[in-house]
């Protein structure tokens, strides 16, 4: 059986964390993209210790995806060894903290910009065309949260909204010539995002990370 490949940029903590993991346990060869190197390797350790037989294995990439160079590097590996890429799960975002719009911390702004729109539209022409080389079955997968213009979610409401847009487009404009471009919105889960964004929240009527992560990886 051909081996499937999946990149996963955003891998070393929350949504990202938990589907990498689950689509290793599945059988998947994950490219795992972070900066957090402890974190990466915190999923190395948990997806070694959990091994199968018939389970997947990691390539652990320690880099930003907001470094075009490191990207296009990236993506150029995986077409040098593999020649395609089954799936690309984006869940990577800068979450900036809650401020009201006229408040807004530049070097917040900026990051939330490089990081959820610029490097998103960067990445999508880069992995088009290896998800493209694995047929129609290839996926490529955003996650939505409605915050845009909700109140103190400036920066991390109108930069995900834009990058879901962004999402929209591709999606639309490759309908008949693939990839599928997905966009699903998870549950509310327990993560640490979350909690800075809502510090009083009962955490226990929250989705367990895990649980959703494989959730989330059975729809695909």
């Amino acid at each position: 059986m051909t081996q499937r490949i999946a990149l996963v940029t955003g891998a070393s903590r929350g949504l990202g964390f938990a589907m990498a993991e689950d689509l290793a346990a599945r059988g998947w060869h994950v490219v795992a993209v972070a900066r957090t190197v402890g974190g990466l390797e915190e999923l190395d350790d948990r997806v070694k210790a959990k091994k199968q037989p018939g389970a997947g294995e990691l390539t652990l990439a320690p880099m930003d995806i907001t470094n075009d160079d490191a990207m296009a590097w990236l993506c150029r590996s995986i077409h040098d060894r593999w020649g395609k890429l089954d799936l690309w799960l984006h869940p990577a975002i800068h979450a900036a903290p809650l401020t009201p719009a006229a408040f807004l911390d530049k070097k917040d702004w900026d990051k939330s910009i490089a990081t959820n729109i610029r490097a998103t539209g960067i990445l999508i022409p880069m992995v088009e065309p290896l998800l493209q080389a694995a047929g129609p079955t290839a996926q490529a997968v955003f996650f939505d949260d409605a915050c845009g213009g909700e109140m103190y979610f400036s920066a991390y409401g109108a930069s995900k909204s834009a990058q879901i847009a962004l999402a929209r487009s591709w999606q639309k404009e490759a309908a008949k010539v693939g990839p599928r471009v997905r966009i699903e919105t998870p549950m509310p889960m327990a993560t640490a995002t979350r909690a800075r964004f809502y510090p009083g929240e009962d955490r226990s009527q929250l989705a367990d990370i895990t649980a959703e992560g494989a959730r989330l990886v059975g729809l695909l």
